[in-house]
């Protein structure tokens, strides 16, 4: 089996970008200790970052935005295919969950105006 380092790079890449789109999101908030996240992110361990940042966020009322960088980087990953195979809640199904209450949280009600986030 060929391994194409390029797209390992990429994928690698993308999944960072969408962990510290993520990360933005919780910088500054009081309470919030993300000494292990950077930790995590520095030595490259994008799986152990993801759980840190899910495990923060889940504790706290955040934006759909957050969620969605979350969503997308355990999507790079490849986390909810893993997840199926394990018999407890993983940090991926927290993710997915907090993502379905965020969306349901931004849809306008019936005649509303819409919201949009940018």
């Amino acid at each position: 089996m060929t391994v194409d380092r390029a797209a390992l790079q990429a994928d690698w890449n993308r999944t960072l970008g969408h962990l510290d789109a993520a990360r933005v999101h919780l910088t500054g908030l009081p309470n919030t200790d993300l000494s292990a996240t950077l930790e995590f992110l520095e030595h490259n361990e994008l799986e152990l970052a993801f759980d840190c940042m899910v495990d923060l966020g889940d504790d706290l009322d955040l934006s759909l935005t957050f969620w969605q960088h979350l969503d997308r980087a355990a999507r790079e990953m490849r986390l909810y295919s893993e997840a199926l195979h394990k018999p407890h809640l993983t940090a991926a199904d927290l993710c997915r969950r907090h993502v379905a209450a965020a969306s349901e949280k931004e849809q306008p009600a019936p005649g509303g105006p819409i919201r949009s986030e940018h």
